[in-house]
């Protein structure tokens, strides 16, 4: 069965948690088989105070702020909505940490599917010829769909998605000999954002055995 991935965005107050910041807006988009399969969005309200110059980046006022629903609630349904699918965003790191840091504020415990691939990274390895890994240059550079308003989470998310499924197809390919049948799936996106950009046919082949090695192990008697 295909994999479905969740490409996360988040607006914030400030540049992290550590810092006082909180988020603003979150959108999740899913990517199944190739294509955007579902969608959520919310502000989220979190008595943060927007400072000018994000308003001025982002569009999202204090005043839009005061009536959105509490953070806790929102954080309750993007888990639900995302849960048991493995996460991609652009920067991962940026927004794994407030995913991390709205999570423990709302109580809701860690979904273990819950880990990270970064869209930069990717690029970064799979697209060296790139003018920038910035993620309205790459937009631009794959002359993917324009999703609207960037600095906003579900336009930003919705671009993210598009990259994604352009990486996807590019790792097909470009390393279709190394994959044979394997599937393009989020534990190789994984393993390719750490790789020396040397060796991703070697990343992909290491992969792909693996992949075969399971497929080929019987399925476990059924009760």
């Amino acid at each position: 069965m295909s994999e479905t991935l969740a490409v996360i965005d988040f607006e914030t107050s400030g540049l992290g948690p550590a810092n006082g910041g909180r988020a603003t807006e979150i959108a999740a988009v899913l990517v199944r088989g190739g294509a955007i399969v579902g969608e959520y969005q919310s502000l989220m309200h979190t008595g943060v105070y927007v400072p000018p110059f994000i308003e001025q980046l982002t569009g999202i006022s204090n005043e839009m702020l005061e009536g959105a629903p509490p953070a806790e609630q929102v954080m309750r349904e993007v888990a639900e909505f995302t849960r048991g699918c493995p996460m991609i965003a652009h920067n991962a790191g940026f927004d794994r940490g407030f995913w991390q840091f709205e999570m423990r504020k709302a109580e809701i415990e860690p979904d273990p599917a819950h880990e990270f691939a970064c869209t930069v990274l990717l690029a970064r390895r799979l697209y060296p010829e790139a003018p920038s890994c910035k993620l309205g240059q790459l937009a631009r550079w794959h002359e993917l769909p324009d999703m609207g308003r960037a600095h906003r989470a579900l336009a930003d998310a919705k671009t993210t998605a598009h990259l994604l499924i352009r990486m996807e197809r590019d790792i097909e390919q470009q390393f279709g000999q190394e994959l044979g049948v394997a599937p393009v799936r989020h534990e190789l996106l994984a393993r390719l954002q750490k790789a020396n950009k040397t060796a991703l046919k070697r990343c992909v082949a290491d992969y792909a055995a693996v992949w075969r090695r399971r497929a080929q192990q019987p399925l476990p008697l059924q009760a």
